[in-house]
């Protein structure tokens, strides 16, 4: 299996300048390796079939076609979505970035072929996006729907991976190209045009571009994109403007709404913004918007999006189970977000967000082998579930999907992840994720390096060994996730929801010890919840559980499950299951499946007694990551109590 690993001065995906308002700055993607667990494992997949595999699926798809005939070197109609470049461009930010980690000439190559041909495709003043092109569709005649900002801000992200994984500039000219194009283009200037994309992602890969290039017109025009949000430009188009977050001023918005991946897109581009300018007062605004979407509009896995019409947020504590949508871009958004808000406030609840998301929303977006993923996840699927449509988690993850923003999206955060790991401050060094490898900081006095050894998030004792250290007194603060009631920094006590801190001269062969509590818990929902009332998940550590059928007792079928919350729970370490996890089981019952007789699926409510027939049974649960990794099973987070 492949080390996560780099040449070690890789700077990563969301890098603030040297002037830009932050607490917290990252470390260089090479100095935090990965070299064994659920994240090693993870990117081995990640590496060796899923970003080859996407390539093919580019091919077969019809999206490079689009881009070699709109490079004059094919004939023919475009294929596919309107934002088909999109795909391409996040399927070379995940290459750049596993190259920079491990070069590798294929990768190298076929990142360089793809280049070349955006390079061919490219218009000569810099406007690119292939099918806008070759359907003669007028230029941002229609941002609402056509992507082309969107399509460029992705690009913009390709090429900063690119030019820092491997030091090509190829892309990066690409890039710059059509910055500059964009940049005459919009604004308030005289001829230029007062629009805004439909589907942020622009105003990131506009700030990133801006760090890289120190061109502060890109900066300014990241800028513009957002303050010109909620003033009426969709809506002038003739659209409704919930669904693109353009109802309100970003800076004057109290929640999240609308399309759950532009949303959280738009948040994450702001807290850029208000990073590199210093704007106090949109990142206060921010900070409120991402508090409103924890506390009422997510669900217990991380995942965003309420509601399949519209992949859209709901009303707050609207969270059905079997029709959530959750959508894994959606979580990926999120992640960047709480990342940036990490840098910004240095505040651990943002810390926990990127975990919760991680470990759970995200990660059941992707097969253990891969090549195989979700675009929507829910918390239930019934045992008569229907496969409509594609995205219908009753088919199982499927290989691509007709709009597959989700797999090269998966493919590149994946590649990208150990640039959210830790950070570094001065004399100070912040563990946020754990898992094992080594870390490597600069700081004040010289240089830390440690090694980590631990098995999270299946055991709670996360073990630093100190290889090197700098001549000076030197601080390690470590994540004590929210839930880590009883955790202790070497034997004493720390408060959970915090950073727990060690401050001392460092010396080689020196040891600290962090134990997290991973005895599985019971977790319940705010009343308001009115899906899962009456109702418990199962967590253990970090990781949300479920259960699925293959796990259960013969003749108790997952729809007719009930948990005994007054009963204890246990678990165990299965090394032959789902690649090895830790179950956890629970007493329960399962009750008579439906009246055969009955006419319709209600009574007249009892106070004597629930006639429903129940027979003991143990519950086993598995971490709702692994869950579909046999085929489409019957599933469910929420255990309706006895």
């Amino acid at each position: 299996m492949t080390t996560l690993t780099s040449s070690g001065t890789t700077r990563g995906p969301a890098e603030p300048s040297g002037n830009a308002r932050v607490l917290l700055r990252p470390l260089a993607v090479g100095q935090v390796t990965v070299d064994g667990g659920l994240w090693r494992r993870t990117a081995d997949v990640n590496r060796a079939a899923a970003i080859p595999e996407g390539l093919e699926q580019l091919e077969k798809a019809g999206n490079l076609r689009n881009l070699e005939i709109a490079a004059g070197r094919a004939d023919g109609e475009a294929i596919g979505p309107i934002f088909a470049d999109s795909d391409v461009h996040k399927w070379l930010e995940a290459a750049a970035w596993e190259y920079a980690r491990e070069p590798d000439q294929q990768l190298l190559d076929d990142q360089l072929r793809v280049t070349a041909l955006l390079a061919a495709a490219q218009a000569d003043d810099g406007y690119l996006d292939s099918v806008p092109m070759l359907r003669n569709v007028p230029r941002y005649s229609d941002l609402p729907w056509s992507h082309e900002l969107y399509c460029a801000g992705h690009l913009f992200q390709a090429a900063v991976a690119q030019v820092r994984g491997t030091g090509r500039r190829e892309l990066l000219d690409v890039g710059v190209r059509l910055a500059d194009h964009l940049v005459a283009t919009f604004g308030d200037g005289e001829g230029q045009l007062r629009e805004v994309d439909g589907h942020p992602v622009v105003e990131m890969g506009l700030v990133e571009l801006y760090r890289e290039t120190g061109t502060r017109a890109y900066l300014d025009l990241a800028q513009w994109f957002v303050e010109a949000r909620g003033t009426g430009i969709i809506e002038a188009h003739g659209h409704a403007p919930t669904y693109f977050s353009d109802r309100v001023k970003v800076r004057e918005a109290t929640t999240v709404e609308g399309h759950a991946v532009r949303a959280v897109y738009l948040g994450a581009g702001a807290a850029d913004v208000a990073i590199e300018t210093g704007d106090a007062e949109l990142l206060a605004a921010l900070d409120t918007q991402y508090r409103s979407m924890e506390r009422g509009k997510q669900y217990l896995t991380g995942g965003l999006g309420a509601r399949w019409e519209g992949e859209a947020f709901g009303d707050p504590y609207e969270l059905p189970t079997d029709r959530g949508y959750a959508e894994t871009c959606a979580a990926i958004g999120g992640v960047q977000w709480a990342w940036r808000m990490l840098l910004a406030t240095g505040e651990a609840r943002y810390a926990d967000q990127i975990e919760r998301m991680l470990l759970n929303g995200f990660l059941a977006g992707v097969s253990l082998s891969g090549t195989e993923y979700f675009y929507v996840n829910p918390l239930q699927l019934r045992g008569d579930a229907h496969p409509d449509e594609d995205r219908n988690p009753a088919h199982g993850r499927r290989t691509w999907f007709n709009c597959a923003c989700c797999p090269p999206n998966i493919m590149r955060t994946v590649s990208s992840l150990t640039g959210y790991l830790a950070t570094a401050d001065g004399p100070s060094l912040q563990l946020h994720q754990y898992a094992p490898g080594t870390v490597t900081a600069p700081l004040d006095g010289g240089t830390l390096r440690l090694r980590v050894e631990t098995r999270y998030p299946d055991e709670g004792r996360i073990a630093l060994h100190i290889e090197e250290a700098p001549d000076a007194e030197t601080t390690l603060a470590l994540r004590v996730p929210a839930w880590a009631d009883g955790a202790t920094l070497d034997g004493a006590p720390v408060a959970a929801g915090t950073y727990a801190r060690s401050t001392r001269r460092f010396a080689a062969g020196d040891t600290v010890v962090l134990d997290l509590p991973m005895t599985p818990r019971l977790t319940v929902a705010d009343p308001r919840v009115d899906a899962v009332r009456g109702s418990v998940a199962i967590e253990r550590g970090p990781l949300v559980y479920a259960l699925e059928q293959p796990d259960q007792e013969e003749g108790a079928a997952v729809d007719d499950l009930r948990i005994d919350d007054a009963a204890a729970l246990s678990d165990e370490f299965r090394p032959d299951l789902l690649g090895g996890v830790t179950v956890v089981r629970a007493s329960g019952a399962v009750a008579s499946g439906p009246d055969p007789d009955a006419e319709v699926p209600y009574r007249t409510a009892s106070p004597a007694s629930d006639p429903v027939e129940t027979r003991e049974v143990t519950l086993t649960a598995v971490p709702y990551y692994a869950w579909a990794n046999r085929g489409p099973q019957p599933m469910r987070v929420w255990v309706p109590t006895l």
